[in-house]
């Protein structure tokens, strides 16, 4: 079972009615401390398929009360282990939940990503050299290397969740930290293209400046592996490599070829960046939505889904527009675009 500990605070009179809604709940234990007089804690552990439900549940109930305050933790093991009754009742009760971690912890683990922070730059900037080198010297798996480093999954699902949310603080602060990424990027890669000689012919450089529908389906699972890896909760570090499959080899092929003065190439690498990129936000909403991810409040609800509509309209627009770019570029000869000789 994948548990939580779920801590509420308030008074003890709150804390007693709490504990009378949850009697009914399929969870896996309950107790209370009574700290103070004006305090008690009643800690709940449960499994996490449930806990935006009582979350929500509790939330509704009392969250006017003064000194409310529900904290969840991620519980690594627990001694004994639950027992079957237990955990068939967790599991019957799986139904009745959204098969995700909760709302609140998404946002939480969503919204660290989504800062624009020194370190998020230094990341970016020192997978885009290994990139770079990677892509000069036509080595896969110097490739591989700078996709592991790329920190490019956060900003684009924290992207994706603030316009299935209709969050538009967090919706700014992802694009913020996107542009910011993209931009340090392509500066690197066309500095990188400036210094060093440049093959336009290398098979690892060539193949990222034609995009095909293998390149968009790529883009499509990217974007939603990536948003399943946060909803359910287990580490998106490889997941992340994924995404930076679709998005940092192409960038840096942008800006390398651009730095070479290769410029038509570039524009057919820039197309596959920006196709990437789109497909991946698009998934990524889908896959929110389909996951079951809404505001708790009906008219946070209500202005999320006329977000949303908006978002998937413009993604599915450009989807488009660049379907005509590609269907445009793709009556090119790549190959007539390198340099003779």
């Amino acid at each position: 079972m994948n548990l939580r500990m779920m801590e509420l605070i308030a008074p003890p009179d709150t804390a007693k009615e709490a504990r009378k809604i949850l009697e009914d709940e399929n969870i896996v234990g309950i107790w209370t401390d009574d700290y103070e007089d004006d305090c008690a804690v009643l800690r709940i552990l449960l499994d996490f398929d449930l806990t935006e439900s009582i979350t929500d549940t509790l939330s509704d109930k009392f969250e006017d009360v003064d000194g409310f305050r529900i904290l969840i933790f991620d519980v690594e093991a627990t001694v004994p282990q639950p027992d079957p009754e237990e955990a068939e009742g967790a599991e019957q009760d799986e139904a009745q939940g959204p098969g995700r971690v909760s709302r609140e912890e998404l946002y939480a683990d969503v919204t660290d990503g989504s800062e624009l922070t020194p370190v998020y730059l230094a990341m970016v900037v020192l997978s885009t050299l290994v990139a770079g080198v990677g892509l000069i010297m036509d080595d896969v798996a110097t490739i591989i290397g700078a996709m592991v480093i790329a920190p490019l999954l956060a900003p684009n699902v924290s992207q994706a969740l603030a316009s299935t949310l209709g969050d538009l603080e967090l919706g700014w602060r992802s694009l913020k930290a996107n542009a910011a990424g993209l931009f340090a990027s392509l500066s690197v890669a066309f500095l990188m293209g400036l210094i060093f000689t440049v093959d336009p012919g290398s098979e690892q450089l060539i193949t990222r400046t034609m995009v095909n529908l293998k390149h968009i389906i790529i883009a499509l699972a990217a974007g939603s592996a990536g948003v399943l890896a946060f909803t359910r909760g287990v580490p998106a570090t490889i997941v992340g490599v994924m995404v930076a499959v679709a998005l940092l080899p192409p960038l840096v092929a942008v800006g390398l070829l651009l730095g070479a003065g290769y410029m038509q190439l570039a524009i057919g690498a820039g197309i596959l960046t920006f196709t990437n990129l789109i497909c991946i936000n698009l998934a990524g909403i889908a896959t929110f939505l389909v996951q079951g991810v809404r505001p708790r409040e009906w008219m946070e609800e209500k202005k999320a889904k006329k977000a949303y509509r908006i978002a998937i309209g413009i993604w599915l627009s450009l989807l488009i527009l660049f379907g005509f770019i590609i269907w445009y570029w793709g009556q090119f000869d790549v190959q007539s675009m390198l340099p003779s000789g």
